[in-house]
């Protein structure tokens, strides 16, 4: 219930500028210009040691010399000059600060050090840190514009946080002349400290918030990224525009996976995972951001398009297929409905061509009758204003047509002054409305996207599958033999042997030293037979020669196999060469070639990739990647997402492929993923997939010895569902209860339990009166990030219509990751039971075992069985001198 650790950066009460000046052209004159006339309300201290007075202002000659407490410090000066400031910041206790100084990690080691030792600083004394090398922070609700921008900033909803100050600036000079206003604006600069993580954080509990928007360069911390991103997008829409789109981003993989993953496509998979839109340019990112902040949604991505000319028709297709929109196959009876209200030469198919001629009753119609096809989720429709046609009376139509609608409808009357009206008729009615087809669909493919990845994001997979665990301890073991002798690629029968662990079936393979072994292995495993050289040197066997199939005869083993062997020898002489593999020539004429791997990106660690396989796989550049971990849906997503998913429908004499088995592989893959961090690349291609099930023809591992962390799953960007936390416990009256981590279709049970509380108990627990949880706290209760914080709770008839929570026992990190913040509420009807307890020392374990060491909450002083639960678990307790009515309660853990 505290107030957001960075509300000292959003919302001081008093503000000091080190490096205030007179001059026009001194950056901390700017800044001081830019607080006193934003209409500041709090208390203003310059500070500069050469001067007494800076515009008209008592100055002060340094941190130390002022006597009253500061809660927002912007610092000015230059940077060899800043870690001294921050010191005296330090020993005044400054509750934060922001350094907008270049001269840091920007120019070298030098600067690097720099920039370490401030951070080192604000750490120490526990200051907030934006910057360096920014432009600063502006909340225009609370008059506070601490930054060196020029122009004016309006008050509105919406967010914008951006590391270039040149972005900003340009930004707000555009906003200003547009009339457009923001909540907020962060400049973060180099985010050493306080990055877009904790920002996210900050915004996504804002009440002035409504949509966010960032401008991103690059990532310094995945896992703070993704967990802000998620939590912020859980509670309203998150638009993400990322320039050096075309990098193909720092990576060493020379395997066919690696080839096929560039840190642009990583980010858009972390985008779309965190439930996010992301756009490519500047017009897009308000656009989308208008859009979705209308809180218009859709249930589908099926398009239908109603039009009075055939052109616009055509453009918005085009445009819905650029962006993989589908446009919706209209039902027959939808045809025959229109076919009755339209003339007789309309398009009969979706766009849904009206004609020049077309009337406001006609736009009526169509609308009504195109909306209620079960196969349409969203209708665009198209003016242009012809001879005939009345624009304002068409709008008035759809208008009315949509007041019964129950999806969402997008306006595009094409033109200026003939309709203007029709558009203001339409915003009056909070209709979206463009000015050109391709932004109607632009807009509606922003729904749709946010639909899709709101949903990615509402997945909490388990790092393992519940039904049949792999064999985790013995492919570990492989590995480390192999690094134990300074091997860092598998051989191919390792390689083979650690997707055997994780249950992917793979093709049997023999190693042979001689042409007569491989001809006696060759018999063993039946001819015909593949042949391919084994060296942790070659990478793409095939590329030497070194692979050959369908060896039907004796004969040919031996002298292919001496072939093989010095054809490699003589294109690779310095390639250490193990001998031959021996493998049968599978029959399975329906198989469609497959790739599936693993690739390690420098910012958000593994990648899984999926896409079409074989020799040729970077020249059809068919791939798709996701992050770890995945389940059933999120595998099928990212199949869905690549040309090859519709190679593995039926297709002409080829049956449909077995997907189940194919998705059961990704998700064993992702297991690898999660579990494995020595992992550092893995491919498996080809993969076979036909009608009977998958197999894996060659595969190739490359290992490392991982980074330190000091977590399980601290190698990944997002940490999966916690399974392990999951034990069963028994009621005295011999209920069984089990206690497991919150998970996000528990929203339902979540309300039922909040809602059946007693007043006292609601009263106890959010420190106010309220009947039932909103929409957004649902979705912030039951949506956790599994690394900052988490929710045990207990309940009873698990996986039954009747599913109850008997309690809640939850602790969020704070920024430190020292300490925590818990709220623990049990059913009235379940108290006195032993469920408090239980819940709490689990949830001491959970959080001791992460590195936790302080546990800390409020509890209301009349709350006196929450205080004696606490005075029981070794809690110290302390009155608060500000709010006597409040009981701060802390452990060390």
């Amino acid at each position: 219930m505290k107030k957001h650790y960075l509300n000292k950066i959003f919302e001081p009460q008093s503000v000091a500028v080190v490096g205030a000046s007179d001059r026009e052209e001194s950056v901390g004159g700017q800044v001081l210009r830019n607080i006193r006339e934003s209409g500041f309300q709090g208390v203003i201290y310059p500070v500069n040691p050469k001067h007494d007075t800076v515009q008209g202002m008592k100055a002060y000659a340094s941190i130390s010399d002022i006597d009253h407490p500061i809660e927002l410090v912007v610092i000015a000066i230059p940077a060899v000059a800043i870690p001294q400031v921050m010191r005296e910041c330090g020993e005044h206790g400054v509750g934060a600060a922001v350094v907008l100084s270049a001269g840091f990690g920007e120019i070298g080691k030098r600067g690097q050090a720099l920039q370490n030792e401030i951070v080192d600083i604000a750490r120490t004394y526990d200051i907030p840190l934006v910057g360096p090398n920014c432009l600063g922070v502006i909340r225009p609700r609370a008059g506070l514009n601490a930054t060196f921008a020029k122009s004016g900033v309006k008050s509105g909803h919406v967010a914008l946080v951006a590391q270039s100050g040149a972005f900003c600036t340009a930004l707000l000079d555009w906003a200003d002349s547009s009339g457009f206003g923001f909540s907020a604006v962060a400049s973060l600069g180099a985010t050493a400290d306080i990055g877009f993580g904790h920002v996210l954080d900050y915004l996504a509990v804002d009440p002035e918030t409504k949509s966010i928007l960032l401008y991103v360069e690059g990532i310094s911390d995945a896992r703070s990224f993704m967990s802000g991103l998620r939590v912020a997008a859980r509670l309203k829409p998150v638009i993400v525009v990322k320039s050096g789109r075309n990098e193909s981003g720092t990576r060493a993989a020379v395997s066919h996976t690696g080839a096929m993953v560039g840190g642009d496509d990583v980010f858009d998979a972390a985008v779309q995972r965190a439930g996010a839109v992301r756009v490519l340019t500047v017009n897009q990112l308000f656009a989308a951001a208008h859009t979705l902040a209308s809180g218009t949604r859709v249930e589908g991505p099926r398009l239908a398009i109603v039009t009075n000319g055939g052109g616009p028709g055509v453009m918005a297709a085009d445009r819905a297929s650029d962006l993989t929109v589908p446009l919706a196959e209209l039902a027959p009876q939808t045809i025959d409905k229109l076919s009755e209200v339209l003339p007789a030469h309309w398009s009969h198919s979706d766009p849904v061509d009206i004609l020049g001629d077309a009337d406001a009753g006609r736009y009526k119609a169509a609308t009504e009758i195109v909306l209620a096809d079960s196969g349409v989720d969203g209708l665009l429709v198209l003016l242009t204003p012809q001879a005939m046609t009345d624009p304002t009376a068409c709008a008035e139509g759809v208008i009315e047509a949509a007041k019964e609608a129950n999806k969402p409808i997008l306006a595009c009357w094409m033109g200026e002054n003939l309709v203007n009206e029709g558009r203001e008729r339409f915003a009056a009615a909070g209709i979206p409305q463009f000015n050109s087809p391709e932004g109607g669909v632009d807009a509606f493919g922003y729904l749709a996207c946010y639909r899709r990845n709101q949903k990615a994001l509402l997945q909490a997979p388990t790092p393992l599958s519940k039904h049949k665990e792999p064999d985790v301890d013995g492919a570990r073991l492989i590995i480390e033999h192999a690094m134990g002798e300074r091997r860092y690629t598998l051989s191919s029968a390792e390689a083979k042997a650690v997707l055997k662990a994780f249950h992917i079936p793979t093709s049997p393979s023999i190693n042979v030293n001689s042409a007569a072994d491989a001809l006696i292995a060759a018999e063993g495993v039946g001819l015909p037979v593949a042949m391919k050289i084994n060296s942790p040197d070659i990478t793409h066997k095939s590329d030497v020669g070194g692979v050959r199939l369908n060896i039907r005869e004796p004969r040919s083993v031996r002298t292919a196999f001496r072939e093989m062997i010095d054809g490699v020898s003589a294109q690779c002489p310095d390639a250490r060469v193990s001998g031959v593999t021996i493998e049968p020539m599978l029959d399975r004429p329906h198989a469609r070639e497959i790739m599936i791997g693993i690739a390690h990106d420098p910012v958000f660690g593994p990648v899984i990739s999926f896409g079409a396989g074989g020799t040729a796989v970077e020249i059809f550049a068919d791939s798709q990647v996701a992050l770890p971990p995945l389940n059933e849906y999120l595998s099928r997503e990212l199949i869905r997402g690549t040309r090859a998913a519709r190679f593995l429908k039926r297709f002409r004499n080829l049956p449909e492929a077995d997907i189940a088995k194919l998705t059961d592989v990704l998700q064993r893959i992702s297991e690898i993923a999660c579990e494995l961090p020595e992992v550092q690349e893995l491919d498996i291609n080809p993969l076979l997939v036909d009608e009977d099930g998958v197999i894996a023809v060659d595969a190739r591992v490359v290992v490392a010895p991982p980074k330190a962390s000091t977590t399980h799953y601290g190698h990944m960007a997002i940490h999966p569902y916690p399974p392990e936390l999951e034990t069963s416990w028994q009621l005295p009256d011999g209920t069984d209860v089990l206690v497991r981590p919150i998970r996000p279709e528990d929203a339902e049970i979540e309300q039922d339990f909040v809602e059946n509380l007693s007043p006292e108990s609601k009263y106890f627990r959010f420190m106010q009166s309220m009947d039932k949880l909103t929409p957004l706290m649902l979705a912030r209760f039951t949506q956790i990030d599994y690394d900052r914080e988490m929710a045990l709770v207990a309940v009873i008839n698990e996986h039954t219509p009747n599913a109850r929570i008997l309690g809640v026992a939850r602790y969020v990190s704070n920024p430190d990751r020292q300490s925590c913040e818990f709220a623990l509420t049990v059913a009235d009807a379940w108290q006195k039971k032993g469920i408090g307890r239980q819940l709490m020392q689990r949830l001491m374990t959970v959080a001791r075992d992460r590195g936790i060491e302080i546990m800390e909450g409020e509890v209301l002083s009349q709350n006196s069985k929450m205080l004696r639960l606490c005075e029981n678990l070794g809690f110290r307790t302390v009155h608060n001198a500000e709010e006597p009515d409040v009981v701060e309660v802390r452990r060390h853990l």
